[in-house]
């Protein structure tokens, strides 16, 4: 007799925050986009905004609050603002469930659900998004890295009420030429930039720590693209990497970001992944 596999489940997602990346990534999943991940609920801070959206979506699904998302799915994507990030991803981390983060900068100053992910069973993922070579600083951790740098710029519209800013009194309207608004470590990077620099922290998370990344962020009138340019000195090898990420309707994110949460969801049900 022939036996028939069984028919995996779905992997069921929900997707705390709807701006534009959270939109983009409902309208994807909606629709079918991931064979085998199937969109069960979503969470925004205006619900009656939430559901006018979920209605134009080629399958509408629950708008829920966030406290209420951990019961409908089994993965919840992280879209919101940073400092949700706990209420987002402890519900989950202590069913022993997966959560993606995109508020990775969140990380460094919630290291307890790190901790949690580890006790409880459950799993964080923090994808590619906007940094290009991520495998390559992974392998080279295997290894000895001497030193990390990156250089950031971004249109000063892209860096507009970032903490930092405001903080020291530092003035971006009107720029003609590049200004140097911050310069230091990944840590201190996440802090005064919340909305913009996950991608050094993803780096930083994937090497040498937050403490020894170090960064330059210039506020460039001139450049119409965020635009990171990486250099990396290990033992095994020594790499510069340049992105320059279209914006996404939310000058402060690539629209490249969307497209790797769904990438990191299509590997996690594929039987053939390619990348470390």
């Amino acid at each position: 007799m022939t036996q028939v596999a069984a028919q995996t489940p779905n992997l069921r997602i929900a997707i705390a925050g709807l701006g534009a990346i959270g939109k983009s990534i409902s309208t994807t999943l909606a629709k079918g986009g991931v064979p085998g991940v199937e969109l069960t609920a979503v969470s925004a801070k205006n619900h009656d905004k939430a559901k006018e959206f979920v209605a134009t979506l080629a399958r509408p699904v629950k708008v829920l609050n966030i406290a209420d998302l951990e019961k409908e799915a089994d993965l919840v994507i992280e879209c919101a603002p940073a400092a949700l990030l706990p209420e987002i991803a402890t519900p989950f981390l202590k069913a022993q469930k997966q959560v993606i983060v995109l508020s990775v900068g969140a990380l460094l100053f919630h290291p307890e659900l790190i901790a949690m992910a580890k006790e409880q069973g459950g799993v964080i993922h923090v994808p590619t998004g906007a940094l290009i070579g991520l495998d390559a600083m992974i392998a080279a951790a295997e290894g000895k890295i001497h030193s990390v740098r990156m250089v950031t710029r971004k249109p000063p519209k892209g860096l507009a009420g970032a903490p930092h800013l405001i903080e020291h009194n530092i003035n971006i309207e009107g720029l003609t030429e590049a200004k140097k608004v911050f310069e230091g470590n990944a840590r201190d990077a996440a802090k005064g930039f919340p909305a913009n620099l996950n991608v050094v922290v993803a780096l930083a998370l994937a090497g040498v720590g937050p403490e020894n990344t170090l960064l330059e962020i210039w506020a460039d009138p001139a450049v119409v693209r965020n635009t990171h340019t990486i250099v990396v000195d290990s033992d095994s090898a020594k790499f510069t990497m340049t992105m320059e990420n279209i914006p996404s309707e939310n000058p402060k994110t690539g629209r490249i970001v969307a497209q790797s949460v769904i990438a990191m969801l299509r590997k996690m049900k594929s039987s053939f992944k390619v990348g470390t």
